[in-house]
């Protein structure tokens, strides 16, 4: 089996949010996710947290598309736009590099249209791929 489709069986809490996997495979990967009006924050737009969680299941799925479990060491995120009720969010992952056992990555969430649309926010994280146990 894949290693992001392994993942992302066991992953409740991206499935639970109505996160999907778009594309993933070769250090990048592709999400998405519509914002429910249980998302929205009392001043009517998407919860960052939630921003943030699309954001870094693409990073997941990027990190990990590699096939050894990979976990995030650090992740920052810059809210751009407000993303609100209904809003399509789509994240992107690229691979920025590898070092030994570490990686970084690049996401960018946009509203709407996968490829010109707005930018809501740019994350970064940070990987620590597993030492393997016997």
């Amino acid at each position: 089996m894949d290693p992001v489709d392994r993942m992302m069986d066991a992953d409740a809490a991206s499935r639970a949010l109505g996160i999907e996997v778009v594309a993933a495979a070769n250090g990048s990967a592709t999400t998405r996710m519509t914002v429910r009006p249980d998302m929205v924050n009392g001043h009517g737009i998407a919860h960052g947290a939630f921003v943030f969680a699309v954001a870094d299941t693409a990073f997941a799925c990027a990190c990990n598309s590699h096939g050894p479990v990979t976990v995030a060491a650090a992740a920052e995120i810059v809210f751009i736009a407000p993303a609100r009720e209904g809003d399509e969010l789509h994240a992107r992952a690229t691979e920025r590099t590898r070092f030994g056992r570490s990686g970084i990555y690049d996401v960018t969430v946009r509203r709407g249209h996968p490829e010109t649309g707005d930018v809501v926010a740019e994350f970064r994280g940070t990987s620590r791929t597993r030492k393997e146990t016997t």
